[in-house]
């Protein structure tokens, strides 16, 4: 199939797919004319792809992870690899929390001059 008719069946936009291609994540065959044919597995693949960037992953990981995802078997490795990235989220949302509690502690400080008090920094900013 061709790149637009791919683009239609997974609602992935066209440069979305060169993309997918250019970071080794997706495959085509060449046309004499130089246009991009896709096999029907494809469909699959790019699907996969998405629900993979949804998670936060990142497109080095998922050069890494897709093999698995071709055999239907993940490997000790590909379990580890995808823990360590829940661990990594993890941290990040902690950091994420972190920093909206010191956002609404300025908030609440900054409110209180609206009513004609002074402004204090809070401890945790």
């Amino acid at each position: 199939m061709r790149i637009g008719e791919l683009a239609a069946r997974t609602g992935v936009s066209v440069r979305a797919l060169r993309y997918y291609e250019e970071q080794g994540l997706l495959a085509s065959e060449r046309s004499p004319s130089g246009q991009r044919h896709y096999a029907e597995t494809a469909v699959d693949r790019v699907l996969w792809i998405q629900c993979l960037y949804a998670a936060g992953l990142s497109s080095k990981t998922l050069r890494e992870f897709l093999p698995c995802t071709s055999t239907s078997v993940a490997t000790p490795a590909d379990i580890a690899r995808l823990t360590a990235e829940r661990d990594r989220i993890d941290a990040q949302m902690a950091n994420l929390a972190t920093t909206r509690d010191r956002l609404d502690a300025v908030i609440a400080a900054a409110s209180g001059t609206v009513r004609g008090e002074v402004c204090r920094i809070p401890q945790s900013a």
